[in-house]
């Protein structure tokens, strides 16, 4: 595994993203990529864990070779700045917090509003000297080369995201509260939702817009949580709305960690399937008949795999 820093900031390779505290699942998403990939030793993985991941993932990485590729694992709390004078999240979540009298945060802050799920807010911040970079969830299988996002011809927009407006609850009235004039006054109810989780983005755009800021703004106007509740998604759609690319929906498949009945052959054409939804293929819970799709880029003969209960 190649380390050199200046493959960190080559804007002549291929530049993913990564935020989770999962190693094994981000193990996945990098095996199935580069597997997928046509030149592995041209793609570089930028992961961001905690601090209590941090040393797992980093000797994973250090111990394991995905071919030729460069991974860079780093720990959020190296950036000092994200911090509670700069992001309105850490304010409410701190917040938050203190109003709970056992100075704990219930299940829902900790996975939705957790500061690694919103790191996806602030990439140009981590990675300043990149031009563009692929970002991808931890609960991803790549099963086609992702290379060609990079030449897309984005239009000016910030995102490339496949859209999901085939089902009627995946418009904006779904996640966003219209009842609010803020809201209303902005924003069609019937605007196509897209998704998070494979998504090539032009960083010099992001800037350009400051769509940071904006996250900020809607997150300071969400501090009651009357826009929307919890997670990442409506504050995506309302911080990108007007600069999202639609992408062939082949690229991106969703619902395999809901839906028990997606068609065969559009997961077989899918670049990428997501098993976004309670059911992840790491869990006991997983949908049977996608689980295969997960478990052919985890070598079970792999001493430390052993010893997990994966069935």
């Amino acid at each position: 595994m190649k380390r050199g820093i200046l493959l960190l900031v080559d804007n002549n390779l291929y530049h993913f993203c990564i935020f989770s505290d999962n190693v094994l699942a981000t193990s996945v998403v990098i095996n199935s990529t580069v597997s997928s990939a046509d030149h592995p030793q041209q793609l570089v993985f930028h992961v961001v864990t905690d601090e209590v991941t941090y040393w797992a993932m980093t000797t994973w990485f250090l111990m394991n070779d995905f071919r030729g590729c460069t991974v860079e694992i780093r720990s959020i709390k190296e950036f000092s700045w994200l911090n509670a004078s700069y992001s309105p999240l850490i304010r409410q979540l701190f917040q938050d917090s203190l109003k709970d009298q056992s100075g704990e945060m219930n299940f829902e802050d900790l996975r939705f509003g957790s500061r690694l799920n919103h790191l996806r807010f602030y990439i140009p911040q981590i990675l300043p000297l990149l031009e563009k970079v692929l970002f991808l969830d931890d609960d991803i299988v790549v099963q086609k080369d992702l290379t060609p996002l990079y030449t897309l011809e984005l239009h000016g927009n910030v995102m490339g995201a496949v859209e999901t407006c085939l089902e009627a609850f995946h418009r904006f009235y779904k996640y966003l509260n219209f009842s609010n004039p803020i809201i209303n006054s902005k924003f069609d109810p019937q605007a196509c939702g897209w998704a998070f989780g494979m998504n090539i983005i032009d960083l010099i755009a992001w800037k350009k817009v400051n769509a940071t800021a904006k996250y900020h703004y809607w997150q300071e106007q969400n501090a009651d949580r009357m826009l929307w509740k919890a997670g990442t998604l409506s504050p995506g759609l309302l911080t990108f709305y007007g600069l999202i690319e639609p992408l062939d929906r082949r690229w991106h498949v969703l619902g395999l960690g809901y839906d028990s009945d997606i068609d065969d052959r559009l997961i077989e054409s899918a670049a990428v399937v997501h098993y976004n939804g309670n059911m992840k293929p790491w869990l006991e819970l997983a949908i049977g008949r996608y689980k295969h799709l997960w478990e052919r880029y985890i070598n079970f003969r792999h001493p430390s795999i052993r010893g997990c209960i994966m069935h």
